[in-house]
């Protein structure tokens, strides 16, 4: 017998909304003393609280701004939004699979939008 997994449905979320999200389901699981969080639970919510820099509201602007700039699409522009790059060089390891290369100019208007909120 083979087993499949199927992706129902996939969206796309900033650190600062996962956070939101973990730490409701923390305060469920505390209120029932019986149960502990398990070990994968506990290291993702250390994971969000460590790297949470924007609130969520400044965090989904961001990507919208981001998605007005021409080569930024949704995955990019979570990925910079959760990431923060401060530099050309930290911004293009983002695009580092992607099979094309951004201009000084682009890089510039990616790393304003997010000089804005970081």
């Amino acid at each position: 017998m083979t087993i499949f997994k199927e992706i129902v449905d996939e969206e796309f979320l900033t650190v600062s909304e996962t956070k939101e999200l973990l730490a409701d389901i923390e305060s469920e699981r505390a209120l029932d003393e019986d149960r502990e969080l398990p070990y994968e639970l506990a290291r993702a919510i250390e994971h969000v609280n460590r790297f949470t820099h924007l609130e969520p509201e400044e965090a989904q602007q961001l990507v919208e701004d981001l998605r007005e700039l021409e080569k930024v699409d949704e995955p990019t522009a979570y990925k910079i939004a959760n990431l923060l790059p401060r530099n050309r060089d930290e911004l293009r390891s983002v695009y580092a699979q992607q099979r094309y290369s951004l201009s000084g100019d682009e890089l510039d208007d990616i790393l304003n939008a997010v000089a804005r909120y970081a």
